[in-house]
């Protein structure tokens, strides 16, 4: 994963020119049982934009679970998407959205594909299922992956070289800063509820200080474990 930038929950593989995150949970503001409102839309798209002007991708691929609610749509969530897909418009990047497990309205406000082939042969799904095509390279969300260090939890991203089915599989972390994250530090394969992480051993943690704009690669979670 070496030619791969890490951002904000986000990644961009340069080969593909493709920017790619996962499980924005739109609505997931709306639904809580906070009376005030969390400001999600607001720092959804002005993330979202810092992004795409960062990257400039030609593609910006939401990876499954757009939607929070799966009945419906809340208030706002429709105006949420729609500003997502003018940022990327203005940024001249085509949006593409993935359809996740949570997704089943998201129809109504765009195309979702259940999977998207990205420039690189990279295929990007949500992970909630098995994929129906072969790839070199999967991306994916769902697991809403964080690690503990020091006492402190941290979103993280997965790296798995060969770890599916021969082919390299990369978890992302949750976009929406209103989840906690599952911590995998002690979690294995079967805790796992996406298919495509059947061993967690070989899984590489990254993790951003974004405050120092700095990515930390860590050892393989078999012999990381060891050193939390």
């Amino acid at each position: 994963m070496e030619d791969a930038e890490f951002a904000d929950r986000a990644v961009y593989l340069p080969a593909a020119d493709a920017l790619v995150l996962a499980d924005l949970h739109v609505g997931k503001d709306a639904t809580s049982d906070v009376e005030l409102p969390l400001g999600e839309r607001r720092d959804l798209t002005t993330r979202f934009d810092a992004l795409l002007d960062r990257f400039s991708p030609s593609e910006a691929v939401l990876a499954g679970d757009v939607l929070h609610a799966f009945d419906r749509l809340p208030d706002g969530a429709p105006e949420t998407v729609a500003d997502l897909a003018t940022l990327a418009d203005e940024a001249g990047a085509e949006l593409v959205a993935v359809a996740g497990n949570h997704d089943s309205m998201l129809a109504e406000l765009t195309d979702c594909p259940d999977e998207h082939r990205l420039a690189d042969d990279t295929l990007v799904c949500h992970g909630h299922a098995e994929p129906e095509g072969t790839a070199p390279r999967y991306v994916v969300g769902h697991d809403h992956p964080a690690i503990e260090i020091e006492g402190k939890r941290r979103p993280c991203y997965l790296w798995g070289p060969g770890t599916y089915r021969g082919s390299d599989v990369l978890v992302l972390p949750a976009f929406t800063r209103l989840a906690s994250g599952t911590v995998v530090n002690g979690l294995r394969g079967r805790d796992f509820q996406t298919p495509l992480v059947v061993d967690s051993d070989p899984f590489r943690p990254v993790v951003r200080d974004e405050d120092a704009d700095e990515t930390y690669r860590f050892p393989a979670l078999g012999k990381f474990r060891k050193m939390l």
